[in-house]
């Protein structure tokens, strides 16, 4: 077996940036109180790389007892992309995370799948001057299995040839989902979740290329 790709989350994964978007996320629902707010951040760490837009329609329903329209978790998503964007792109990377990047796109197709949006993903990427390193950048509305799906017939990939590189439950389940191998990226926000995972884990992406040599050749 040989890997040729691999598929990498963005936050967490990459830039170090959770944290970031827990405190957006809280800031954004402060204003319903401290309770709800905290809730809020907590679902979030919990739930990473599910869109913004499903959490907020959720947030709003589950905890506010209100039903938005459409249009209005438009305009709240957009509240949080304000609190966001320029901290994701300004926030330090994972330790080796970057270094490993470069050296590894002249080894394997990389890409990213994230619940990031599509727009927003790019244009971080772009800012960051990471986007040459991939071969296609991959965010919400889609989930990360349909991307992992289309990704593998488009690009004629078999699951047993890549890994997904992940810190949230919704990468090890996409992963799980369409057959691929998996490396947590572990934190002190995700250690409980995955406790009982007999999985590769690592606390950073340093020696990434080593890590996959050792564990997945």
């Amino acid at each position: 077996m040989k890997i040729k790709a691999i598929f990498y989350d963005f936050d967490g994964v990459i830039k170090d940036s959770t944290n970031i978007k827990s405190k957006a996320f809280y800031d954004l629902y402060a204003p319903f109180g401290d309770e709800i707010a905290n809730k809020v951040a907590k679902y979030h760490l919990e739930n990473g790389g599910i869109s913004r837009f499903e959490k907020i329609k959720y947030f709003h329903q589950e905890f506010l007892k209100i039903n938005l329209s459409e249009q209005e978790i438009a305009e709240w998503a957009d509240k949080f992309s304000a609190l966001v964007l320029q901290n994701v792109i300004e926030s330090n990377y994972v330790f080796g995370a970057l270094e490993s990047i470069k050296t590894l796109a002249n080894q394997y197709q990389q890409f990213i799948i994230t619940g990031t949006p599509q727009n927003e993903i790019e244009f971080i990427c772009e800012k960051s001057n990471i986007s040459t390193y991939f071969v296609e950048i991959c965010g919400s509305p889609k989930n990360k299995i349909s991307w992992c799906n289309e990704l593998i017939k488009k690009h004629q990939l078999n699951s047993n040839e890549i890994v997904f590189i992940g810190d949230a439950t919704t990468d090890f389940e996409a992963a799980e989902a369409c057959k691929l191998h998996f490396i947590l990226r572990e934190h002190e926000e995700n250690e409980k979740l995955f406790s009982t995972k007999d999985i590769v884990k690592v606390k950073d992406l340093n020696n990434l290329a080593e890590v996959i040599k050792n564990n997945l050749s």
